[in-house]
């Protein structure tokens, strides 16, 4: 079972840490990081209902990738995309593994 808990404590406890240096930007695309923990994962399927959530997919090696935005740069908005996204694709089989702001 997936500790969303534990996911949400890592993504607010990330802007906490970067937030004391860093200046982060109004608003972004993120980009949200998956592992497929199957060698026979859905990869089609898995891309498709990301994109029927307005994300956009890319995938090299066994890392998904779901980008959206430009979304608003703050714990709860990421967040919220976030969890979207690993609600998303956990029943494919990739878990997540972290994200970080696009460089576009």
């Amino acid at each position: 079972m997936h500790d969303f808990r534990e996911q949400r404590a890592d993504t607010f406890e990330t802007f906490a840490t970067v937030g004391r240096g860093v200046k982060l930007p109004k608003t972004s695309v993120v980009v949200f990081e998956f592992i497929a923990e199957d060698v026979d994962t859905k990869w089609a399927a898995a891309e498709k209902a990301l994109r029927a959530k307005g994300f956009k997919t890319h995938h090299s090696g066994d890392i998904l990738e779901a980008r959206i935005g430009p979304i608003t740069i703050d714990a709860e908005t990421v967040w919220q995309w976030e969890r979207l996204a690993t609600e998303t694709v956990l029943p494919f089989e990739f878990y997540p593994d972290g994200w970080e702001l696009a460089d576009e």
